[in-house]
């Protein structure tokens, strides 16, 4: 029963800091000193870089765009040591022709003895190279996509 409330606070946290990463540093206290990251353009180890790759993402959404959102779907344990977050990024970058970003992706969240997220793996709907394309499209007054 204890495991599951841990659970279930693990759950809350990554509610709370998901919608916002892209503005305010995420809670730590969650994963293990050597957390595994990995998305289709990164894959490092250890809660110092952990905490780099979320700053860089502020940094950029900062930098780079007027206006940039992580829009958080759904959360679910799909099984007793998985947390699995389904999500979408948009935005709109800072040139001229405003050219918007989106896609959709899921975070799996692997859970330790200890109810501590050990692995955090991500997946995208598309390749990285068609993201980037998407910096070059003119924006569309109607998108379908923002």
């Amino acid at each position: 029963m204890e495991s599951q409330l841990q659970i279930e606070q693990v759950i809350k946290t990554l509610q709370k800091d998901l919608p916002t990463l892209f503005e305010k540093d995420i809670s730590y206290d969650i994963y293990t000193q050597d957390i595994y990251f990995q998305d289709p353009v990164n894959k490092f180890k250890w809660k110092f870089n952990y905490r780099i790759i979320f700053w860089t993402l502020r940094f950029h959404a900062r930098l780079f765009f007027t206006q940039i959102y992580f829009d958080l779907h759904e959360i679910s344990q799909p099984a007793k040591d998985t947390i699995l977050a389904t999500w979408t990024v948009r935005g709109v970058l800072r040139v001229p022709w405003k050219a918007q970003l989106f896609f959709n992706g899921y975070s799996t969240y692997k859970l330790n003895q200890d109810t501590l997220i050990y692995e955090h793996i991500d997946t995208w709907d598309r390749q990285p190279g068609e993201i980037l394309n998407q910096f070059w499209q003119k924006a569309e007054t109607d998108s379908k996509n923002y």
